[in-house]
């Protein structure tokens, strides 16, 4: 499964892979903005999602 982080204002990936890592640290090394917008990102407002992807994976 694949854990990924995006800017809520633009959309903008920030982090895709398969490793589990803390957003803190995601963020911090963005200095809390996004690259794309230039949005102030923060820990306290977020959305987590869920999706279910059709097709195969083999």
């Amino acid at each position: 499964m694949t854990y990924e982080i995006a800017c809520m204002s633009c959309g903008h990936q920030l982090y895709s892979g398969f490793d589990l890592r803390s957003p803190n640290d995601i963020l911090k090394a963005m200095d809390y903005k996004c690259k794309k917008c230039g949005e102030k990102l923060s820990l306290t407002k977020f959305r987590v999602e869920v999706r279910r992807l059709d097709g195969s994976f083999s």
